[in-house]
């Protein structure tokens, strides 16, 4: 007799298909493997689009958020997992990271660890470094995230023309540098002191405060308004 596991999704019973299932029973019904079953639409010669997002899943311990962390190419490393595929799963990925900064009351900043706590899931698991900005209003909320750059392993360059051509867009009274270390390696580098110096000296004259620069590495942080390097 052939088993459910051996038949293509088409040929299962409408109950037990992922994309029927949700129609009939609502997507929180959906286990995480089958919604991303969803998303690549079909598995490999060996196992269904179910099956192979189960295989995923354990690659990433069974944890969306680690998953999140998986570039297009790691997603591509899968049999049967193609680019359109991998750029899919990236995509809702990225679309729930997104959600999590979406607020109805705007954050407001008020020290070092409101910065962390606010950016802190743009780096999680990030194998590259990235440069962001936070522009923020005169009451310090925030009103603009931007990622300025995305490096390497080795780094990443912040040109602070778009830096302020991005805080002047978007009436900006401040702003704050964010970058992280990859390594874990929270200590500022010569580049790192002398952009902040330079990105400051720049905001004085457009009259747009930078307030702080965090590095973010793994769980910690850097502030170089905290040890008094602004």
């Amino acid at each position: 007799m052939t088993s459910r596991k051996n038949l293509p999704i088409p040929d299962w019973d409408n109950k037990d298909k992922p994309r029927e299932k949700m129609l009939e029973q609502g997507r929180d019904v959906l286990s995480d493997a089958e919604l991303i079953a969803i998303l690549m639409g079909s598995g490999n010669t060996e196992k269904t689009a179910v099956e192979l997002a189960k295989e995923i899943l354990a690659e990433a311990g069974n944890s969306l958020d680690k998953l999140a962390g998986f570039s297009v190419t790691d997603l591509m490393r899968f049999k049967g997992v193609g680019e359109a595929k991998a750029v899919s799963i990236a995509a809702a990925m990225e679309l729930g990271l997104r959600r999590k900064f979406e607020t109805k009351e705007k954050t407001k900043i008020t020290c070092s660890r409101d910065i962390f706590n606010h950016v802190y899931p743009l780096f999680d698991k990030k194998p590259h470094e990235e440069f962001w900005i936070i522009l923020l209003d005169r009451a310090n909320q925030v009103i603009f995230r931007r990622r300025i750059s995305s490096g390497s392993l080795s780094g990443s360059l912040a040109d602070p023309k778009l830096i302020f051509k991005t805080a002047v867009d978007h009436y900006a009274s401040s702003l704050i540098l964010v970058h992280n270390h990859p390594s874990g390696n929270i200590e500022p580098s010569a580049s790192d002191i002398k952009l902040t110096k330079k990105v400051k000296a720049a905001g004085e004259v457009l009259d747009i405060a930078v307030l702080d620069h965090l590095i973010i590495g793994e769980a910690k942080y850097f502030s170089f308004a905290d040890e008094n390097m602004m």
